[in-house]
């Protein structure tokens, strides 16, 4: 029982987590803009780097990109809401039905991953070259979000046994 509690606490704090980052992204629009739009316009790497070429320019792409991550932070914390309620409620049941109510906290999981890790990590961190700016590199942030994220999803995924 309490390995599924514990389950279940996990992918809610995930939840938490997410529900933080994107009320803080909406409330805060304007300051946590400026960090996508600095990673678009890729105007603080290094000044000799040769994959300036990449950087957008056009600012409402910079919001599209910026409402599209939003979006799927949302996402990932509604999935893990409903993942997490359905762990506690099926936490009493046998070790199939707990095994299945594992589906939208897989989903949810898997979401919040690609966010950091391909949005992130790979588009804003490798192709605009994020990793290079002293002021607006999110990849270190990224990838101890992401790591978290499949620490819980690695967990949760191990199948549940009825007790003997």
């Amino acid at each position: 029982m309490i390995i599924r509690i514990s389950k279940a606490s996990m992918v809610l704090a995930i939840a938490f987590f997410a529900s933080l980052v994107v009320f803080g992204n909406v409330t805060d629009y304007g300051s946590n803009f400026n960090f996508v739009h600095h990673v678009f316009l890729m105007d603080t790497i290094f000044p000799d780097a040769t994959i300036k070429y990449r950087a957008i320019e056009a600012t409402w792409i910079h919001h599209a990109g910026y409402i599209f991550i939003i979006s799927l932070e949302a996402l990932t914390a509604i999935l893990c809401w409903i993942g997490g309620i359905r762990l506690l409620s099926a936490r009493n049941r046998p070790a199939r039905e707990f095994n299945r109510a594992k589906n939208w906290a897989v989903a949810g999981l898997t979401v919040g991953f690609l966010t950091w890790q391909v949005g992130f990590m790979s588009v804003g961190g490798e192709w605009f070259g994020m990793w290079m700016s002293k002021e607006w590199n999110g990849v270190p942030d990224a990838f101890r979000f992401f790591m978290t994220i499949l620490a819980v999803l690695i967990y949760l995924v191990l199948p549940d046994q009825d007790e003997a």
